[in-house]
This record gives C-alpha cells, sequence and structure tokens, in this order.
C-alpha cells in the first residue's frame, strides 16, 4: 500500500487528522488496537456525563443503562469506522509499533508513509503498584461506566477528575461510597479552594473523604478493604499513563522511557513524525486533542497555521457544582515568580437566587488575568468568558468596564475584578 500519511490511534484528534488528510486527498492509513473514536466516546467524556445527567434527575439505573448503551452503540465502533473508510481512508486494526522512519509494523504488516506518521494513541488507566490489588476485580473507569448492576458500596482511589465525577454518580444511585486521595484535598492539582468546596458538597452528600491518605495495601476476601473502608467495588482513578516503549519511538531516535512526547510549537517530534493529544503531556482533554490535530492537519497540508499556545488552557470538572478552571492557578504562578495578586469571592446574587454555593478565583499578574476558577451549577459555562479573558490577556480595565448581565453567575466574575483593579 503507497500511503502519504500513517495515524497511529484514532481517538478523537487521531481520527481527525486522518479524516481531514483523506478528505483531502493525500493516501492515509489509520492504525487502531481498540475502538475508532477512542476514550471519549466510550468511556470517558460521553458516557461519563450521561451518568452523571442521570444520577442528578432520574435516578434509575435502567434508564442510566440504556442511554450509556444508545450513545456507546454497545461499545461498537462501526459507524466510526464506517465515517474514516467512507472518506478514503484504510483502516487496519491491530497494534502498531513504529518500526523506522515512516514505517509502522501491525502484526505480520508492514505499512510505510512518504510524508511520516501521526502519534495519537492517547493513555491508559494508570494502576499504582499497590500490594495485593493485582488479580483483584477492581474497576478502572472502563468498568465503572459498562457495568449492567447498580454497585451497593464503593471505595474510590483517587480524587481527581475521574475519581470525584464517579464518586457522585455513585452516590447519587444511592451506592455508600469512600473517597480515598493520597493529597490532601480532592482535584489537587486545581485551586485548593476549589477542593474543599468540593468536599464540603459530598460530605453533605454523605460521601466519606479521606485525604492525605497512602494506600499502602488492598485486601479482597469477596470484598474489597482499603486503609479500613470496606466496599463492594474498588475503582481504581489515579490518573493516566502512556506506554511509549509500546510505540517504539525509539526507532525514530525519540526517549521511549519518557512520560511523554516532546513536540515543538507544530507538533513535530522528529522528523516526519507529529505526535497530538495525552502522549504530548499537556493535558488529557478531548478539546487538547483537537487542538493539536488541528496544527497538524494545516501543517502536513502546507497551510499557515497559528503555533501551539498553553498558557489558557481550559478544563472542566463535572461535578455538582462543576469546578471549572483554566490557566495557572495561584500556586503555580507564584512559582513562576510572577508579581500575583488574587480576587476571591461567591457567587453573589445568583448564587442566592438559586440556592447555590459556589466561588469565583481570579489570579492575576500585570494588569491581565493568568488563572480562573470557578465553582458554580454552570461553571463550565461561566468558563468561557474566563478563559477568553486569559487567553486574549484582556486589561483588568477593560474587563472591569464591561456590562455583565444582572442576574447570572457570570456577573460575580465582576466583583472579583473590582477587587483586583482596586488592589492594582
Amino acid at each position: 500500500m503507497d500511503l502519504d500519511v500513517i495515524v497511529l490511534g484514532m481517538g478523537p484528534g487521531g481520527e481527525d487528522v486522518a479524516g481531514r488528510l483523506a478528505e483531502a486527498g493525500l493516501r492515509v492509513a489509520a492504525v487502531e488496537a481498540n475502538l475508532v473514536g477512542g476514550e471519549c466516546p466510550y468511556w470517558g467524556c460521553i458516557p461519563s456525563k450521561i451518568m452523571i445527567h442521570e444520577a442528578e434527575t432520574s435516578r434509575a439505573w435502567e434508564t442510566l443503562v440504556r442511554r450509556v448503551r444508545e450513545a456507546t452503540d454497545s461499545w461498537n465502533d462501526q459507524v466510526a469506522a464506517d465515517r474514516f473508510t467512507g472518506k478514503g481512508g484504510h483502516l487496519v486494526r491491530g497494534h502498531g509499533r513504529i518500526t523506522g522512519p515512516g514505517e509502522v509494523t501491525v502484526g505480520d504488516r508492514v505499512l510505510r508513509a512518504s510524508r511520516g506518521i501521526v502519534i495519537a494513541t492517547g493513555s491508559q488507566p494508570a494502576v499504582p503498584p499497590i500490594d495485593g490489588l493485582a488479580g483483584t476485580p477492581y474497576w478502572t473507569n472502563h468498568e465503572a461506566i459498562e457495568n449492567a448492576e447498580p454497585p451497593e458500596s464503593v471505595i474510590v482511589l483517587g480524587g481527581g477528575a475521574i475519581g470525584v465525577e464517579l464518586a457522585q454518580v455513585f452516590r447519587g444511585f444511592g451506592a455508600e461510597v469512600t473517597v480515598v486521595e493520597a493529597a490532601d484535598r480532592l482535584i489537587a492539582l486545581e485551586e485548593p479552594e476549589a477542593g474543599a468546596a468540593l468536599e464540603k458538597t459530598f460530605a453533605g452528600r454523605g460521601i466519606d473523604v479521606r485525604t492525605g491518605a497512602k494506600v499502602a495495601r488492598v485486601d479482597y476476601d469477596g470484598r474489597f478493604h482499603v486503609n479500613g473502608a470496606e466496599a463492594e467495588r474498588l475503582l481504581v482513578a489515579t490518573g493516566r499513563r502512556v506506554d511509549l516503549k509500546a510505540l517504539g519511538v525509539a526507532a525514530v531516535g525519540l526517549d521511549e522511557s519518557a512520560r511523554a512526547v516532546p513536540v515543538d510549537a507544530r507538533m513535530r517530534a522528529a522528523e516526519g513524525v507529529w505526535a497530538l493529544g495525552d502522549v504530548v503531556g499537556k493535558g488529557a482533554f478531548t478539546h487538547m486533542s483537537m487542538y493539536h490535530a488541528n496544527i497538524i492537519v494545516k501543517e502536513i497540508l502546507g497551510e499557515p497555521v497559528h503555533e501551539a499556545e498553553y498558557h489558557a488552557v481550559p478544563r472542566v470538572t463535572f461535578t455538582d457544582p462543576e469546578v471549572g478552571a483554566v490557566g495557572l492557578t495561584e500556586a503555580q504562578a507564584r512559582e513562576q515568580g510572577l508579581d500575583v495578586r488574587v480576587a476571591v469571592g461567591d457567587l453573589g446574587t445568583r448564587g442566592w437566587i438559586a440556592q447555590a454555593e459556589g466561588l469565583v478565583k481570579l489570579v492575576a499578574a500585570g494588569d491581565a488575568l493568568v488563572g480562573a476558577t470557578v465553582v458554580a451549577p454552570p461553571g463550565g459555562e461561566v468558563l468561557g468568558l474566563l478563559t477568553l479573558a486569559v487567553h486574549a490577556r484582556v486589561p483588568l480595565s477593560r474587563l472591569d468596564e464591561m456590562i455583565y448581565a444582572y442576574p447570572t453567575f457570570h456577573r460575580a466574575v465582576s466583583a472579583a475584578v473590582k477587587e483586583l483593579t482596586a488592589a492594582g
């Protein structure tokens, strides 16, 4: 097969690159060992948000199972595969390994591409080497999403985004839930105020949160025992990992022991090699992989392209309330030696009307925001305003001069901005 480009991995970013290049007339082969579409539509963004919605509304497990199976086509990727091949692409099923410049081996088949390779293989759940864990029927997010029966009780190992979202889901369906987190707070990569707000919410809903709790051993006797907690199920949600050695990146001069593939601002990892999404280490988000994909497509097609920037990366934890954040946290800004000013406020009148607790935290350096966090029922939507402000480096004076609709959650941003301009 004469090829122009080989795309390794068909998650959202890989599928976008492969499909668009095929539509542009290039000869493209895409290699996928699992489901075309990747983590997001089958075990990540889409089904998990359906679970969150059903836990907050219907609270009927049967409805949840039906909706998840409808959304994932019962974990069948034929529609996605046909979508790609319908654009003229070639789909190769199996594990692909780079075996030389422009060369990928899949089983006993060797593919060669004249323009190069795009690495878009995503990440896998990271399972820590805890004594006693191996060999037990623990869950990752995959088993938690696919499970057809509601659990009676769950221990969630890990208080990051996946852990807290699924903890709240299972509690919404009546399970006894314990969250065990090694750090001193939930969602430890975000602002401390956001973690504290979630912990307060969890306590009010009967979720047992144990922070600062390192786990040395897991015992299983038909039920799981972790740090004094006992449950029917154990969900391991301790982050994600990439396996560059299995991809064979050393064949193109890359370090196979690295935690991520280093790339330049045009997503080039080596001559004739591009990488996107989770493997790049800039955030395991679908929107990040799509952002990278757009750059790579334009780069390969020779079109004008804006180089990658990461000063305004948005992220949302879809709990209730949602936690939306963008850019730097206060701690990160101070670590960079910036002249930091901070304002923290509640949700104002809208919070009172909606009987909703939450907060807005703005982190400024100079005359612009470098980071922001909002905890509110529609935190991810309010984040749009803050992401634009951080991305475009809008002067605080201009933000203070804006008209903020009343009464809205985003109006809480106005009060925090005024506090910063007064302090400046």
